[in-house]
């Protein structure tokens, strides 16, 4: 079992997929990536979360305890899916969607709705870095992101440095055990050209405690 960490449901517990089909995100890396959200994009009051590998639906749900107003939970496995639908009833939080679907389908057509200011993305290792940026690159073209939408990968730690594609910007990395997070900010070439005349002049000062990759 894990449970929401913080927010309106905080303290409950969530069910977990049966099996070896999907990776929970510990909820220590779960507690750091909303603490870097918080960071990089400010309070997720009426924010709007996509998770393409949702598993038990935890970040998404988590988002949604902690304001945000809607969550797409996408996850192609249906043990994991039926997980996902079995949290979001137990929780009652409003503006929760799962999707049983593989992650490349959905985002390879555009959403039909406003796009998305948050987007989580924890595939499994077995993913490559380059199946990983061809969903981004998806992401970018069928208008799922918002300008401005902080993007969050999750890659292991002995791969190395992800690479972003264009329209993305490294913004930080985290070091959780096995799991690295990297974070990306999402600016249309119009946006883009602006922020590079406007450089960040006070980068990051508090690196993770297992360590922080510029």
């Amino acid at each position: 079992m894990t449970r929401v960490i913080a927010g309106a449901a905080g303290g409950r517990r969530l069910a977990v997929p049966p099996g070896r089909g999907t990776r929970p995100t510990s909820d220590r890396a779960r507690e750091g990536l909303f603490a870097t959200w918080g960071s990089l994009f400010g309070p997720l009051d009426g924010a709007r979360v996509i998770d393409l590998y949702a598993g038990s639906g935890a970040v998404g749900l988590e988002a949604l305890s902690r304001g945000a107003a809607h969550a797409l939970l996408v996850e192609r496995d249906p043990r994991a899916a039926a997980t996902i639908q079995a949290n979001i009833r137990a929780l009652g939080l409003p503006g929760a969607e799962a999707r049983t679907a593989k992650a490349e389908r959905v985002v390879a057509t555009p959403p039909g709705t406003a796009p998305y200011d948050l987007a989580f993305l924890d595939p499994p290792y077995a993913v490559s870095d380059t199946e990983v940026a061809r969903i981004l690159g998806d992401l970018r073209t069928a208008g799922w992101l918002a300008d401005g939408a902080l993007v969050t990968v999750e890659r292991p730690t002995r791969g190395g440095d992800f690479a972003w594609p264009p329209e993305f910007t490294a913004l930080r990395s985290r070091r959780y055990g096995e799991g690295t997070f990297w974070y990306g900010g999402f600016a249309r070439h119009e946006a883009a050209s602006e922020a590079n005349e406007h450089p960040d002049e006070h980068p990051d000062e508090h690196p993770n405690e297992e360590g922080d990759r510029p």
